[in-house]
């Protein structure tokens, strides 16, 4: 009984060991210069956390030239080598990393006024467009930044072309979102679409806006995760307001994933320069 119980334990552990090893996560990337501030308090078993901002320590400290060049210990202008634009039909945009065989997907969508380039520059919002390339590359995953012809059906429709072009090179990576400011309206767009929806992995609102509509979609359904970042002195989008749709969805699925970080002290564009992707997406790959 005894050799029939340990060959017992043995065969659990080995199965246990197999599911460790299958589950996939993002290696670290200068995770030290890029780990959150302090975390000031938290709520929701976590799930709420106000994150510790300074615009002298974090942006004066952490630039050579604020907000334009960030210091060259946040960068690794290796990733650049694996870098090439691209169009699908007049549809132009950046690629890292792999463009088949991918194991996870990350796309970045700007917000008014910005353009593909900005998802790829190396130096600007702190170097997190560098990590974020990195990260994509060092771990055999593809990123992309594209342009669109507007915040409608016609841009909705355009990343869903590029998604789908995309998904179907690397059919077992999940697709993530990341959607800055206005860029939020695809965003909540694509999670409506069901056969999007069904490759999504997460979405990552940066700065940007609510829907409640979001609350009926088939990513909802699916309980696609969701990461929101805001600055506590947005003044495009009114963190309060941001606040109330975390407060919605939790309130229409208590065990729904969803995280709220706010910077306090920070403003529009402090998400995108702060908000830890490495973290987040990790904890989005555990909701698989």
């Amino acid at each position: 009984m005894t050799g029939m119980f340990c060959r017992f334990l043995l065969f659990a552990a080995l199965l246990l060991a197999a599911g460790s090893a299958g589950a996939f996560e993002l290696a670290p990337h200068k995770d030290r210069l890029f780990a959150y501030p302090a975390t000031l308090g938290s709520a929701d078993g976590g799930r709420y956390r106000v994150v510790d901002y300074r615009e002298m320590r974090d942006i004066n400290g952490r630039d050579a030239v604020p907000e334009r060049r960030v210091r060259d210990d946040y960068v690794s202008l290796r990733v650049r080598a694996s870098q090439q634009q691209y169009a699908l039909g007049e549809l132009r945009h950046y690629a890292v990393g792999r463009r088949e065989g991918a194991k996870i997907i990350t796309i970045y969508l700007h917000g008014q006024g910005g353009s593909r380039r900005q998802g790829v520059d190396d130096f600007t919002f702190g170097g997190n467009f560098n990590r974020i390339k990195n990260l994509m590359m060092r771990n055999d995953g593809l990123y992309l930044s594209p342009d669109f012809p507007d915040f409608g059906a016609g841009g909705k429709n355009a990343i869903a072309a590029l998604i789908e072009h995309y998904a179907a090179r690397s059919p077992a990576a999940p697709v993530f979102v990341a959607c800055g400011s206005m860029g939020g309206a695809l965003c909540y767009a694509l999670a409506e679409d069901a056969r999007v929806a069904a490759r999504l992995g997460g979405l990552i609102l940066l700065g940007s806006h609510w829907d409640a509509d979001f609350l009926k979609s088939p990513a909802f359904k699916r309980k696609t995760p969701v990461f929101i970042g805001q600055g506590s002195r947005d003044t495009v989008f009114p963190v309060e307001k941001q606040e109330a749709f975390f407060r919605a969805i939790l309130a229409a699925a208590p065990d729904y994933p969803v995280r709220f970080v706010r910077f306090e002290t920070g403003t529009h564009g402090t998400p995108i320069r702060m908000t830890d992707w490495r973290e987040t997406l990790n904890w989005m790959l555990t909701r698989r």
